[in-house]
C-alpha cells in the first residue's frame, strides 16, 4: 500500500531556515518502524502542462508492507505523531492520496 502526501507550506514558512527544519522533520518521519520505504522531495522542474501541478511545497511517498502497518502509522505511531504535532501549523494545505 502506498501513501502520498502533498504539503503546501504557508508563505511565512518559505524561508531557508524553516525549509531546512521541515526537511529534517520529513527525514525523521521516514524513520518510522511502520514504513517499508519512503521518499520525499520538492516539485520536479518538469515543463508546465495542463495536467501538471507544481504549486505544492513538498511531497512525501511512503510504502507500507500491509494495511495494518499503515493503520499503526496513522494511529499511535510516535514518529508520525511528533511530525504532525510539530508541523501541522506550518502548512496551508495537505492532500493525501492512498493507493491499494
Amino acid at each position: 500500500m502506498e501513501h502520498h502526501v502533498y504539503f503546501w507550506l504557508k508563505e511565512d514558512r518559505l524561508n531557508p531556515g524553516d525549509l531546512e527544519t521541515f526537511e529534517k522533520g520529513l527525514k525523521a518521519l521516514c524513520l518510522s518502524k511502520n514504513i517499508a520505504s519512503s521518499k520525499w522531495g520538492k516539485p520536479a522542474e518538469t515543463p508546465e502542462r495542463p495536467v501538471t501541478d507544481h504549486s505544492w511545497s513538498y511531497g512525501l511517498s511512503v510504502k507500507f508492507d500491509s494495511m495494518e502497518a499503515h493503520d499503526r502509522y496513522q494511529t499511535g505511531d510516535p514518529v508520525h505523531d511528533v511530525f504532525i504535532e510539530s508541523f501541522k501549523e506550518w502548512w496551508a494545505k495537505a492532500l493525501v492520496m492512498d493507493l491499494a
